[in-house]
């Protein structure tokens, strides 16, 4: 790429005074998670992806305590090392997770899951800091008084994370997360993307009150990127025939005017005035500058048309 092809214009991170490109790299696929994935990263292949975007105009990255129990933020923070901590103007946005072997989300494991991720990523303070997978408690258990939301909420009064939100997938639930007024940043995944348009109005909701939306998992876990032939999973679970028979008619759609499917689902989300910034998982180096060409590859506007009428019904999707 040319320095003027490299360049990617910089959006308002909501009300946070956060500036981030259109997309961010996630460092879940970077901690390996077969069962999620399908497949391993060795790990100094790992490092040396997150070196290269750290070089790259990409200047997003988007971690969680609980990717890999902790391996994503491992290899972020040993490349970090390396050059000295964060560069100017580079956001890193990880998760607090609950407790992998027990499922304790207390306030107590926050906090633990906080200092963990602090002690890994080699920093003594984060921009951003997301409440991850809350449908794994209650909302009235999360919500409640001294419970892991208002730890959220200290962490952030305390200094030690400037900003913070909520990532999850259950379109309803996160929802009533959007509603309580006390997340600045929404993180939705899978649930906006070329086969399933589900987080619609909830992308909405967000918007409207302000916060901050990112998207995640654009290729609904790799069937987007590499076609129904060559993943047949959709947000890392066997795809149905429903989901099977309509990424094909996307692809058919695709090569029917040159665009390679991965561009289409990238800019499916990044030509969405609502999202802030898309994230797109890579696991190999040569993978940074190839989604950067893909999210700057002109489509023409009648393909977008077509893939309108292309997505799963509204009723297949589990709200």
């Amino acid at each position: 790429m040319t320095a003027n092809e490299s360049v990617l214009p910089l959006r308002e991170l909501g009300g946070t005074g956060l500036r981030v490109p259109e997309i961010c790299f996630g460092g879940g696929p970077l901690a390996g998670m077969p069962a999620a994935f399908g497949y391993e990263v060795p790990e100094e292949r790992a490092v040396e992806t997150v070196r290269r975007v750290l070089r790259s105009p990409v200047c997003f990255l988007d971690t969680a305590a609980g990717y890999g129990g902790g391996r994503s933020e491992r290899v972020i923070g040993r490349a970090l090392a390396e050059i000295g901590g964060l560069p100017p103007g580079f956001v890193l946005s990880t998760k607090v997770d609950r407790d992998g072997a027990s499922g304790d989300y207390s306030a107590a494991q926050v906090r633990r899951s906080l200092e963990g991720s602090l002690e890994r990523l080699g920093l003594d303070r984060l921009q951003l800091l997301l409440l991850h997978d809350p449908e794994h408690i209650p909302f009235e258990e999360a919500m409640a008084k001294g419970g892991p939301v208002a730890e959220l909420v200290r962490i952030r009064e305390e200094g030690l994370a400037a900003h913070i939100g909520v990532a999850g997938g259950p379109v309803g639930l996160m929802a009533r997360y959007v509603a309580t007024g006390v997340f600045e940043v929404l993180l939705t995944h899978n649930r906006w993307t070329l086969i399933d348009r589900s987080a619609d109005q909830l992308i909405d909701a967000a918007h409207a009150a302000g916060l901050a939306v990112l998207n995640g998992a654009p290729f609904g876990g790799g069937i987007l990127a590499k076609g129904a032939a060559g993943h047949g999973r959709y947000a890392y679970a066997e795809a149905d025939p429903v989901v099977l028979a309509q990424v094909r008619r996307i692809e058919a759609a695709c090569a029917g005017h040159g665009v390679p499917l991965a561009a289409a689902a990238i800019q499916f989300s990044t030509r969405d005035p609502r999202i802030a910034s898309t994230i797109v998982g890579v696991t190999r180096p040569e993978r940074v500058e190839e989604t950067v060409r893909l999210a700057r590859r002109p489509i023409p506007e009648e393909l977008w048309h077509t893939l309108d009428g292309l997505a799963a019904p509204a009723d297949h999707w589990q709200f």
